[in-house]
């Protein structure tokens, strides 16, 4: 089976449990089609480099995907069509990284020294 790592953005006025709803649609989606989603992650609300349809912020979401090439076009015809999501990508991997992501151990580096700073104050 091969490895796709699929990454969304959806519209900065959308309500965490409506982003949360889009990565559960995406993982059905993926699981209707014979494929396994190992892994999701939501990297939460954060800055564009650029305005995307009038968007300034962004919800980013991380879905791990193992499963045959169909399942990744079911999933980009489902999201092409999904007027929440403003941008999306998928990309074939030769593994899925373990534990955390980057993004997702950034923010623990990033919090971390949060509180160092704080303790000294």
């Amino acid at each position: 089976m091969a490895l796709y790592e699929h990454v969304f953005l959806a519209r900065q006025d959308l309500s965490q449990a409506q982003v949360d709803a889009l990565a559960a649609t995406a993982t059905e989606i993926v699981e209707a089609n014979a494929g396994k989603v190992t892994k999701t992650e939501t990297w939460g609300l954060k800055n564009l480099a650029y305005k995307i349809d009038r968007n300034r912020k962004a919800h980013f979401v991380l879905i791990n995907i193992e499963g045959p090439g169909a399942v990744v076009a079911e999933l980009e015809r489902q999201t092409r069509i999904n007027e929440d999501i403003i941008r999306y990508m998928t990309v074939r991997v030769d593994e899925h990284e373990e534990g955390p992501s980057v993004m997702m151990r950034k923010q623990d580096r990033d919090r971390k020294k949060r509180t160092e700073r704080e303790e000294r104050y």
